[in-house]
């Protein structure tokens, strides 16, 4: 039986990264943000529409985080997977949001406090690697 040649071939395949590979550095990444919204009432919109920044639906159920919020005056370092929420310091006490009133809202490490920014716009936030 004669053996017949086979001519050696290399083939490649060119690398595509998808949405996990992408998205693995992101676990890392912190907001930087300060808590700094006035205190009063403190308000939050627990359902989440896409965005954050500072203003709701009329529909959106409305929660209350606490009557006497006031600011911590820190910096955070926030996780960016970590849960942000619209919300409002109530400044004028009549339990909804008006003009002027909006924050973004952090629940904190354990989702159990409440800390708030004026700086509505998170593109803006100042972002570090942990």
């Amino acid at each position: 039986m004669k053996r017949a040649y086979v001519r050696p071939t290399m083939v490649g395949e060119r690398f595509v990264a998808n949405e996990y590979v992408a998205a693995c550095g992101e676990s890392r990444k912190v907001y930087k943000f300060n808590c700094d919204a006035p205190g009063g009432p403190l308000y939050y919109y627990p359902n989440f529409d896409g965005t954050v920044d500072g203003v709701h639906n009329e529909n959106d159920t409305v929660k209350f985080l606490g009557a006497f919020y006031h600011p911590c005056g820190k910096k955070h370092e926030a996780s960016t997977t970590d849960d942000f929420y619209d919300g409002f310091v109530d400044y004028n006490w009549n339990g909804k949001q008006d003009r002027g009133e909006g924050v973004i809202v952090w629940r904190g490490p354990r989702n159990n406090n409440g800390h708030a920014t004026t700086k509505i716009n998170m593109r803006e936030w100042e972002t570090a690697k942990s």
